[in-house]
């Protein structure tokens, strides 16, 4: 089990979509942070929705997702939107 699963939200699945486009670490996903890991996964899997997202900023967060508040909820479908 890597680091990435002991984050919040982050469970195996989520774990091997973000090894697949080069996330390995609960450091590197901070550090890239949830919308570039978002925009990562979204090339890959174009079906990934924003509740994807709000779990990638949940795990960074340490907050459940879907208890993020409702302005970070509203700018992060913003930029999911913005992807489309």
């Amino acid at each position: 089990m890597s680091d990435l699963t002991l984050m919040m939200n982050i469970g195996k699945e989520m774990e091997r979509k973000l090894n697949s486009v080069g996330i390995y670490s609960s450091a590197e996903l901070s550090s890239l942070g949830s919308k570039e890991a978002y925009f990562r996964l979204k090339m890959k899997y174009p079906n990934v929705c924003v509740v994807h997202l709000y779990v990638l900023e949940g795990a960074i967060s340490d907050t459940k997702y879907n208890e993020l508040p409702d302005n970070v909820q509203s700018k992060l479908k913003d930029f999911a939107d913005s992807l489309k």
